[in-house]
């Protein structure tokens, strides 16, 4: 299935056949964007690394516990996969188990940046990068430790804040010759700088939209008249949830009961379909295994749920 899922992924890409992925960052979010019909989403480090860990993106996280997560996500969706892998966990052996364990654990593309190490997160301030030539080496390892052609490596340079957009488009050609499939240079600060990247270069480009940085939002019909190949939106998802949350625990902490809460809550039906409980009252019913009686409210929910 991984196989198949790359596949399709890697020919949309390199025919620069734009979409949008939505960011993920837990099993719910992975399975809403899963259920939409997205040609991929993207696990996000940010978003992963706080609601994992409740810390910050800047390099505190392991490979352990990242590759955990794509594994999660992968083998709990069937929508392509594209993983942010920070700038591999490591030097050049720890790149080329990053490689072979997001493709093993079944990510269909992953990307790793030329940041030095602790890393941060693209649109903070306090980066640093590395000499082109390290991040030369970081690509060609990676290129080399993967298995499946179709597993995209991403080369993202976070070269821009510190050296200037054209100094930036320079290390992404040297990323480019060195074997990227894709490049992704962070942090545009205006269209006519994503302009500037897309006329660059022919081969595909990911580029980074998110609510909480510093790169423009445009409509997507902009970005793919541009030649973008797909853009993702790590950030949105999170901070609707995270917001939603803040404002019903407000209200329960003030009024102590939930009876007010004017965000919009998931029916419970919608909620259990989502994680998979049909599946676990077909398999009760299957074996005889009598968990409720007919007159008990809560079996209206098999009922509809086997209705429907």
């Amino acid at each position: 299935m991984s196989a198949e899922k790359r596949k399709a992924l890697a020919a949309r890409i390199r025919a620069k056949d734009f979409f949008v992925a939505p960011g993920v960052y837990d099993m719910i979010s992975a399975r809403i964007a899963d259920n939409m019909g997205f040609p991929g989403i993207y696990m996000t480090g940010y978003g992963t690394v706080a609601s994992y860990l409740g810390l910050a993106d800047a390099g505190l996280a392991s490979y352990r516990d990242m590759v955990t997560r794509v594994g999660h996500i992968a083998s709990g969706t069937t929508t392509p996969l594209i993983a942010d892998a920070d700038t591999g966990y490591g030097g050049l052996l720890n790149i080329a188990q990053t490689v072979r364990g997001y493709e093993a654990a079944g990510a269909c593309a992953m990307h790793i940046e030329d940041q030095a190490d602790p890393k941060k997160c693209g649109h903070t301030p306090g980066k640093q990068i590395v000499s082109t030539h390290d991040m030369v080496m970081r690509i060609k390892v990676a290129v080399d430790a993967k298995t499946d052609p179709d597993f995209l490596v991403i080369a993202r340079t976070d070269s821009r804040a510190n050296e200037g957009l054209d100094s930036a488009c320079k290390r992404a050609e040297a990323y480019a010759a060195a074997g990227a499939d894709v490049l992704f240079i962070e942090a545009p600060t205006t269209v006519e700088e994503m302009e500037v990247i897309a006329r660059r270069f022919d081969q595909p480009l990911m580029i980074n939209i998110t609510d909480l940085g510093l790169t423009p939002i445009v409509p997507a019909e902009t970005l793919r008249a541009l030649g973008y190949a797909f853009a993702i939106y790590p950030g949105t998802g999170f901070a609707a949830a995270a917001q939603a949350v803040k404002s019903v625990y407000t209200t329960l902490k003030t009024e102590g009961s939930t009876s007010n809460v004017t965000v919009p809550l998931m029916p419970a039906l919608e909620m259990h379909t989502l994680m998979g409980f049909p599946d676990v009252w077909s398999f009760e019913e299957k074996w005889g295994i009598d968990v409720s009686a007919e007159d008990d409210p809560a079996a209206d929910m098999r009922r509809q749920a086997k209705a429907s």
